[in-house]
């Protein structure tokens, strides 16, 4: 028979970190709205979404580096279009800022469109071209979706939830419940969940140190810098035109995502404007470190 295992001994063999529950604040910021999280499920639904976010490591970290390099390109849009900066948390939440991010529901890109929603927002998806991996114009489609969603809405939670649930599936919401925003409707989980879930997003990476995350600023993902060329016609093949073009075939898709073929048949000759990489950009001792936010590093 055995020996029984003292506890000094178990206590040895079982050494585990700490784990700390993140500190909840009292209210949110999101879209200029002041979010009062007071009220118990209101609280409970913050807690889960900022628990979760903050002990996914390795997606989070992923998240801040990668939004060091989309970010400066998609906010200049965001502005353009009139939404508040805040909806950049909301990419962060569909994709984890992944350009070529596609879910089981086949929604695809930063934004995760559905093929439907994206042809209706004005994207072009086929066999040889897919827009929703075009950072530029998916973006600008987003806007005018939440910009859309806004209007018809009042308030920036519940067009976040109609971004995962559906307008109509918000609207008949509101009206059948007697409410004026998600935040008081009964939803699907998923949905119930997504407006807390980009709120805590936002809070975590204005201040990832707080939550444990330590980074420099020599560990972000730069921007890359590229020549554009205007093609108006078919290519026979991508991997020669990028060869052409002083690329490879896997540099070109990476910096054009929505290249979706080996060709490109163009028989309307519409432009398309493709991206090629500048070599320096692809060199970390030679592009340099710049950091979007300082918040995100320490020093």
């Amino acid at each position: 028979m055995l020996a029984p295992i003292s506890l000094q001994a178990q206590e040895q063999q079982q050494v585990f970190a700490r784990v700390c529950s993140p500190d909840i604040p009292r209210t949110a910021s999101l879209c200029g709205e002041t979010i009062d999280l007071d009220r118990a499920d209101m609280y409970e639904a913050f807690d889960r979404e900022l628990t979760s976010i903050a002990y996914t490591h390795g997606t989070t970290m992923l998240i801040i580096k990668r939004a060091n390099r989309f970010f400066p390109e998609m906010a200049p849009i965001l502005q353009k279009n009139g939404v508040p900066l805040d909806l950049l948390y909301l990419a962060c939440v569909e994709s984890s800022l992944n350009p070529r991010a596609y879910s089981g529901a086949k929604a695809a890109g930063f934004w995760q469109f559905i093929a439907s929603a994206a042809k209706e927002y004005g994207l072009e998806v086929n066999d040889e071209i897919d827009e929703r991996y075009n950072i530029e114009k998916a973006t600008a489609a987003a806007c005018r979706y939440l910009k859309k969603a806004y209007a018809k809405y009042g308030d920036w939670p519940s067009a976040m939830a109609s971004y995962n649930g559906g307008m109509t599936r918000i609207a008949n919401a509101l009206d059948k419940q007697g409410e004026d925003t998600s935040l008081d409707l009964y939803l699907a989980e998923e949905t119930t969940r997504y407006p807390y879930r980009v709120m805590a997003m936002k809070v975590l990476m204005e201040n990832p140190q707080a939550y444990g995350f330590r980074l420099r600023d020599d560990q972000l993902y730069q921007p890359r810098k590229y020549k554009t060329v205007d093609v108006s016609g078919p290519v026979a093949s991508w991997p020669d035109w990028a060869k052409a073009h002083g690329t490879t075939y896997a540099q070109l898709r990476d910096a054009n995502p929505w290249i979706r073929a080996l060709k490109l048949t163009n028989k309307t000759g519409k432009t398309y404007k493709v991206r090629v990489p500048l070599s320096e950009s692809l060199s970390r001792s030679k592009a340099g470190y710049k950091t979007y936010d300082s918040r995100w590093t320490v020093k």
